[in-house]
């Protein structure tokens, strides 16, 4: 096997993690042309547009949580695929020490981080043989806020708006639109969807996720599941649902489903979904060399086409409504915040994930957090000799905090907290009565938001990880929209009560 296999899989996970596929940003660059400007939904997709930029130009992460890699791997007969997996092994490893990954792979008993990607289970290499004599890898990086709005179905069921799902196409339709709708904007919408019909529950899921390795523009070869494929795009962006679950004309960017055989007993419809950072490519390489011969998804003598048209000035688009806040925030002045304003953050920012808000609720912060603001966020950090640099920093879902988050505001006095996907009835309770409120950033623009972070000025709990560590953030007119009141209001119960109404509509 020739030696240069390993800097090829390098090249490949760089590429993939740091510069959208054409036929994502051809998808991405018509959902910025179907929402009205100086919406929510325009406003985010601008981010957006400008963060993809961002990344392939520094060739930093497109999104802070580089996902959960996947690798798809053809081999001509005869080839030691136990060689070729210790060499991705090695450049996921290396990858993530040049920062292009962030260490996602936790023990799942102790919680420890490997701090390389590596341990049980990760990475994901999945072999196959061909008669043919290159080596054919695909990449996907898929990441845990799409992985966690995945869905199963077990026909026939009963849908939320929808009625009964039976065992036919009709039934795989409105389990897929019901998926979609379950998302919202905890997954990072628009998004696409892999979907597989049959199978068992491991296998379903599986080929789900193959089905994310589709072209968006392809058409499938089954005019049935075509057909389904067709009227799923044709109806679901009339749900309202938006980017980021803000509300507006673009949920989903991409359908595909494949159909494998069942056991007579059971209709599985497995639903892998997948954010707009939709990450994947793939390599053809020479088995004598290891050098890539062909890049898939990607022409690279043809250099990514930029999302914003050149001379456009970027940064977030502003109407000049937007609220400025300096932390700490004294509570009358986030009282005065509603549903829907722009804010702009400036001063100290704390991160704080799922191991912070455990250790929140049996310790003393390491902070002072009164009047403060409280970031869901893992970001990926490089340190030079005594310094931290932020180079990746959006924001993760904020459900998984759900359970905490409302004893947490009210123990230390917390005024803000950003995040993505919005929070339930118990946080929302809680900020209406110690008077804070839930700011919505944009999901995946983690170029954007690194770029808002001015310094690092100091980091607790680093023995839980890079990602779920405490980090201690300056930042410059960080932007976010006020999704979650003090007065009670809450933007995402909005929008999934109207496009659950919307979502009845379909079925009658």
């Amino acid at each position: 096997m020739g030696s240069q296999f390993f800097d090829s899989m390098v090249d490949l996970i760089t590429r993939t993690a740091t510069d959208l596929p054409a036929d994502v940003r051809t998808a991405m660059r018509r959902a910025m042309g179907q929402e009205s400007a100086g919406t929510p939904g325009a406003q985010a997709l601008a981010v957006i547009a400008e963060n993809i930029d961002q990344a392939t130009a520094c060739e930093g992460p497109i999104c802070q949580d580089t996902g959960w890699p996947t690798f798809e791997v053809h081999t001509p007969v005869g080839v030691n695929q136990m060689w070729i997996r210790e060499q991705i092994r090695d450049a996921v490893a290396e990858a993530t020490r040049r920062g292009k990954l962030r260490s996602n792979s936790v023990d799942s008993i102790t919680g420890e981080n490997s701090g390389n990607n590596l341990g049980p289970g990760t990475p994901v290499v999945h072999f196959d043989q061909w008669e043919r004599d290159d080596i054919e890898v695909r990449l996907l990086l898929k990441g845990g806020g799409c992985e966690n709005v995945n869905a199963q179905y077990a026909l026939p069921a009963d849908l939320d708006h929808l009625g009964r799902a039976d065992r036919s196409l009709e039934g795989v339709r409105k389990c897929i639109l019901h998926a979609i709708w379950k998302a919202q904007g905890k997954g990072c919408s628009p998004g696409a969807v892999g979907v597989c019909v049959g199978g068992d529950r491991t296998a379903g899921y599986q080929h789900a996720k193959d089905q994310l390795f589709r072209m968006l523009d392809d058409v499938n070869p089954d005019p049935r599941l075509a057909d389904i494929e067709n009227q799923v795009m044709a109806t679901v962006n009339g749900l309202d649902i938006g980017t980021m679950g803000f509300g507006g004309t673009v949920s989903l960017i991409g359908c595909k489903i494949g159909a494998i055989n069942r056991l007579p007993a059971s209709f599985f419809v497995s639903v892998a979904y997948d954010c707009w950072a939709f990450r994947r490519l793939g390599v053809h390489i020479d088995a004598s060399t290891g050098e890539i011969s062909r890049w898939l998804y990607r022409d690279p003598a043809t250099p990514s086409a930029p999302m914003l048209a050149s001379g456009s000035s970027g940064g977030f688009p502003r109407t000049g409504r937007e609220v400025v806040l300096r932390a700490p925030i004294d509570e009358a002045t986030i009282r005065s915040l509603k549903v829907g304003d722009v804010v702009l953050v400036s001063g100290p920012m704390f991160t704080g994930r799922d191991a912070v808000h455990s250790y929140l609720m049996k310790n003393q912060p390491p902070v002072d957090l009164r009047g403060g603001v409280l970031y869901h966020c893992g970001p990926v950090v490089r340190k030079d000799g005594d310094t931290w640099t932020v180079t990746a920093a959006g924001p993760t879902t904020s459900m998984r905090e759900e359970p905490y988050q409302a004893e947490i505001i009210g123990r230390y006095g917390i005024r803000a907290v950003i995040g993505k996907g919005g929070m339930g009835a118990r946080t929302l309770a809680g900020l209406k009565e110690h008077g804070a409120v839930y700011l919505n950033a944009i999901g995946g623009a983690a170029q954007f938001y690194a770029r808002c972070i001015t310094q690092v000025d100091d980091v607790s709990l680093l023995e839980l990880g890079t990602p779920e560590a405490m980090w201690h953030l300056q930042v410059h007119e960080f932007p976010a929209i006020v999704t979650m009141d003090a007065s009670g209001n809450s933007l995402h119960q909005v929008v999934e009560s109207e496009s659950g109404r919307r979502l009845a509509l379909l079925n009658r």
